[in-house]
Parts: structure tokens; sequence; C-alpha cells
């Protein structure tokens, strides 16, 4: 840890260009998966699959709005006034990084600063050849941003936040992926389109060496200890850094209420039965989700000095 305390504002820039970062990307593997699924579902109705998307990421469409696939595009992909919207996550992204430059490295600057004037290209290449550039795009820049974070700056209280903001978002976003391919759509959920979606195919089947069950997915994705993607992990993670954060800007013994949260729902993952996961899921993600409302309020509450960011909808009100 540094022996200078970070300044509030820039601890939580760093975290919410954490939670950005990994917003952009997380959503566009759910929504490239769940377009997929829909064209690929003769029987399905696609205007309630698309409502039901709207749903699963938290974004009101109201109701004298037709639910297409190109309403789903406009407004969670290409939506730079939306956070909740890919692009408009980069772009808050870009801003919080535009508060922090004194923290980050030159490298995740130019990262970051590249991606955001690289979006307007990218997205009028979308809409002449499909969605699915833009998707890789957002996903590779995701990628190599991580990268850079890791590798170019110290892993000290700026990093921590930083680190915490992914997890606490991964978290949601990997419930949020789990729940959409269990809702809006007649069909068996497609647990194979799930695994491209959240990068866990090759992992997944060498784990479960070919015998592969909705059972050992869904325990795959939620928790194991190794995959970096899977909730268990991702909350580790995440109670690692609040751990270390706690011990910096805390007396001893002190605990955070954000790392008690964590702690509950890691808690609850480690003793559960993997035979009945799947039965249990739809419960089981609300309650990691609200766990994630809970943790950015407690979070917010204790190390920042005001809100400068858009929460999920589902985070308003906790």
């Amino acid at each position: 840890m540094t022996e200078q305390r970070l300044l509030s504002r820039i601890a939580e820039s760093l975290y919410w260009i954490g939670r950005y970062v990994e917003r952009a990307d997380g959503t566009a593997r759910i929504i490239n998966a769940y377009i997929h699924r829909i064209a690929e579902d003769p029987f399905g109705d696609p205007e309630s699959a698309c409502r039901s998307l709207f749903a699963i990421l938290g974004v009101e469409l109201g109701e004298d709005r037709p639910a297409t696939t190109e309403v789903v595009l406009e407004d969670l992909v290409f939506s730079r006034e939306s956070p909740s919207a890919i692009t408009g996550a980069l772009r808050a992204a870009y801003e919080n990084a535009r508060r922090s430059r004194e923290v980050i490295s030159s490298e995740m600057w130019v990262c970051i600063n590249g991606t955001n004037e690289e979006v307007a290209a990218r997205q009028r290449q979308a809409r002449r050849v499909g969605a699915a550039s833009y998707f890789k795009f957002v996903s590779d820049r995701a990628a190599l941003f991580a990268g850079l974070s890791d590798a170019t700056i110290s892993h000290d209280e700026g990093w921590h936040f930083l680190v915490l903001g992914r997890s606490i978002e991964r978290i949601d976003m990997t419930c949020r992926l789990l729940d959409a391919q269990l809702v809006g759509l007649d069909s068996p959920p497609d647990w194979l389109t799930l695994l491209r979606a959240a990068g866990a195919m090759e992992s997944y089947l060498r784990e479960s060496k070919g015998n592969a069950t909705a059972e050992s997915l869904a325990a795959f994705l939620l928790l194991d200890r190794l995959f970096p993607r899977s909730v268990f992990h991702a909350l580790n993670v995440a109670d690692t850094s609040l751990d270390l954060l706690t011990t910096s800007y805390s007396r001893v013994g002190d605990t955070s209420n954000a790392r008690r949260t964590i702690g509950r729902a890691r808690n609850r993952l480690e003793f559960s039965d993997p035979r009945t996961l799947v039965s249990e899921l739809p419960e089981l993600l609300e309650f990691l989700e609200r766990t994630c409302a809970a943790a950015n309020n407690e979070i917010t509450s204790r190390y920042f000095r005001q809100v400068i960011a858009q929460p999920w909808a589902t985070e308003e009100g906790l």
C-alpha cells in the first residue's frame, strides 16, 4: 500500500473505470449471445425476448416502444448517453480515466482514449456489416485494458479500487449472462452459447472432460475457484481487495460492511450443492445481483465522497 492516502475522487474514478470497462465487455457478450439465440429460434417470440433482455440489463423500455433487435442495438449498444449501453459505458470509462490520468499508466490511457476515438468508426462499420464486429471490438479492447491494468501500474490502493470495481461488475454480469439464458425464450437454455459468451468454452470442456451437463456448467460459472469469470472467483478477488483497503483505511479489527456482504455471498456459494444448483438458479441469481448492488452502495458510502456515475437501475434506492 502507498504511504500517501489516495484521494477519494481518484479512488472513485478508478473503481468506476473497472466497472464500466467490464460492463461494456459483459453487455457485449450478453447481447451477442441473446441476438444469436433469437435468430436461431424460429418458434420463439422475438418481441418478448427483446423485452426480457431490457429487463435483464436493468434498462426500462416504454410500453409504447417496439421491442425489436433494432431497438436493442440503438438503446443497449450504440447509445452514448446511457451508461448501461455498451458505447455509453465506454464513454463513462473514458471520462473517469481523464479524471485519474495522474495515477493510471500512459499505456492504459492510450488504450482507453484510442478506444473512445475509434468507437464512431466501429459503429458505422457495424451498421453496414452487422453488430458482431462491434461486439468483438469491445471485447478485444476490454481484454487489452485489463492486461495493461495488471501489468503497467503498481498493485497499490489505486489498483485495488480498479480491480474491486471490475470484480463487482463481473459478478453482476455473469449473473445477468445466466439470466439471459433462463428467461425470455421458450426453448431450453443454450448452454454452449452461454459458454462462448462467457469466454469459458475451452476451460469448461477441459474441466468437464467432455461430460457436459447443465449442472456441471452452472457449477463451473458459479462455483469454480480457478476460472476468472466464475462468480466465486470474482467474490474472492473482491474480498481480497476489500481486506487490503480496509486495513489501509481503518483501524485494526475493523471490517467493512461491503466485505461482510461479499463474505455472506461467498459462504453461500461455498456450501451450495452443485447437484441442486440448476433448480435454485433463479433465486440464487437474484440474491447475487442484490449482493452486488448492496456492496456497491456500501463501498460508495465508505470510501467515496460523492457518486459521480450512474449505477444499474437495480442498484438505485438500496
